[in-house]
């Protein structure tokens, strides 16, 4: 085998797209389309506290393997929250900040890290990123929703773990949507058909809108309401329009929205990730409070598009127990750090062994509610 070759790049321009794409495989935030946008169109950008600076491993000029890494200087657009880390090194008087991360900005999805066609090379990149936060003399290394595979790699390799949860929706090769409902328990089966009896006599009809299907003025209409959203929890969308219509361009296909009218009016939207077999929900927003129009437009119409076109899994974004209700089951998730300092660490992983315990509790706690009907 040719000897590795590691470097560190702050742009994807000087990676071939279609050697990218070999080792980043069907998972649409991983594209190079997805987070070559979000670099050009500025949303994860040095001005925004997200410089990249990504590890690439090269054995006779081919790219083998890669992670995408980022400089930060502060936590924020991450979903795995370290404010209480970063708070205690500065009670103490060391700086948190810079940090270096792991993560697609913005998107709480988990897939590959260590994009690598061995497990050899993983375990690579898992050092390799180590000597990158050292070179950098940052204080800590964060991964944040590694796949099962990067996150046997980074605890073999000594990173401590961090778990948390999420609430997925499997498909059980339902036949249709009848067929989901009657899986569930009576209680959630009578409010979901309540709640879409209350959306449909407050005269709102949905269209599920793919790839070309969806227009210049539907993807404005849903930024309107995705800026509405952030406006209305007093913060700022972390994405641009110019983000949004490059993904149309570039890979439409990978774009699912959720579309509700009252008559020929939009009135509520959601945007949905989609590939590898897997929809990820991403943003909703709405012009209008109809009682129940939340959950079917951001879950229950989406489980029925997976149903239809025999998608696998639907996956409802961040946090959210009231998902369960829907059909999304408590899912573990993870992510996987290093500390530089050997005092801050002990005190992590200490934290971290009592916070694991903490959660493993809590997902079973979630299990003995889940709205299907035993067996």
């Amino acid at each position: 085998m040719a000897e590795a070759e590691f470097s560190v790049i702050d742009s994807l321009a000087e990676i071939e797209p279609a050697q990218w794409q070999a080792l980043a495989g069907d998972n649409p935030t991983l594209s190079y389309t997805f987070l070559h946008a979000l670099h050009e169109t500025a949303c994860a950008a040095p001005r925004t506290g997200w410089s990249p600076r990504y590890l690439v491993l090269h054995r006779d000029g081919v790219l083998c393997a890669a992670m995408p890494l980022y400089l930060k200087d502060h936590s924020r657009g991450e979903y795995v929250f370290d404010h209480a880390w970063a708070d205690a090194f500065h009670r103490h008087g060391v700086p948190y900040y810079p940090k270096l991360l792991s993560a697609v900005p913005f998107t709480p999805v988990t897939g590959s890290r260590l994009l690598a066609r061995s497990a050899e090379d993983r375990a690579l990149l898992a050092r390799a990123a180590v000597q990158v936060a050292q070179q950098l003399e940052t204080s800590s290394l964060h991964i944040l929703f590694p796949d099962e595979q990067d996150k046997q790699a980074l605890e073999d390799v000594g990173y401590m773990l961090r778990e948390g949860v999420q609430f997925h929706w499997e498909n059980q090769g339902y036949a249709d949507f009848d067929t989901f409902l009657a899986s569930m328990k009576m209680e959630k089966r009578k409010k979901i058909r309540q709640d879409r009896r209350r959306v449909q006599d407050a005269g709102i009809h949905f269209e599920h809108l793919a790839g070309s299907a969806i227009t210049d003025e539907v993807l404005r209409f849903f930024y309107q309401c995705y800026v509405s959203t952030y406006e209305a929890h007093y913060s700022h969308p972390y994405l641009s329009l110019a983000f949004f219509q490059r993904l149309l361009a570039q890979a439409p296909d990978s774009l699912m929205i959720v579309l509700a009218r009252r008559g020929d009016e939009p009135v509520a939207v959601a945007l949905n990730l989609v590939g590898g077999n897997v929809m990820y929900g991403r943003y909703w927003g709405t012009q209008a409070f109809i009682s129940g129009l939340h959950f079917e437009t951001c879950y229950v119409q989406s489980i029925e598009y997976c149903i239809q076109h025999g998608i696998a899994r639907f996956e409802g974004g961040a946090q959210g127990v009231h998902k369960m209700s829907r059909g999304l089951v408590p899912t573990p998730t993870w992510s996987a750090h290093w500390v530089a300092d050997d005092r801050f660490a002990e005190a992590i992983g200490n934290f971290l062994a009592q916070e694991t315990a903490a959660m493993d509790e809590y997902i079973d706690e979630l299990s003995d509610h889940i709205p299907f009907k035993a067996g």
